[in-house]
């Protein structure tokens, strides 16, 4: 399902990817246990999600990928923002360096 993106007005799904450094792997770990319970409210869908990427180019010095899709960045921001999952992230935070971006799809 695609949504409008009010920037372009055309409808398109987003992707996060999130790129991590572990720093504390059991904070990492609390933070991994709780995020399903906190996905599950949302209608994102994990993509990919690997701690051993194969490096085709360049250099990577992260520990682990996350690849997430949701309808439209509304609902991405309901996930990211809600107070439940602002809870886990402190876990998150604490547990890895962390980049995170957010592209929006190709228009189909």
């Amino acid at each position: 399902m695609q949504h409008l993106n009010s920037k372009q007005g055309v409808l398109v799904a987003v992707y996060v990817v999130a790129q991590l450094k572990f720093k504390d792997r059991s904070a990492y770990d609390r933070y991994q246990a709780a995020f399903g319970r906190v996905f599950r409210k949302f209608a994102g869908q994990v993509l990919a999600a690997d701690e051993a990427p194969k490096v085709e180019e360049g250099t990577w010095f992260g520990d682990k990928v996350v690849v997430l899709s949701f309808p439209d960045e509304a609902t991405f921001r309901a996930w990211s923002d809600s107070p439940e999952y602002q809870e886990i992230g402190r876990d998150r935070r604490a547990g890895a360096e962390c980049v995170v971006l957010l592209l929006n799809g190709v228009p189909a």
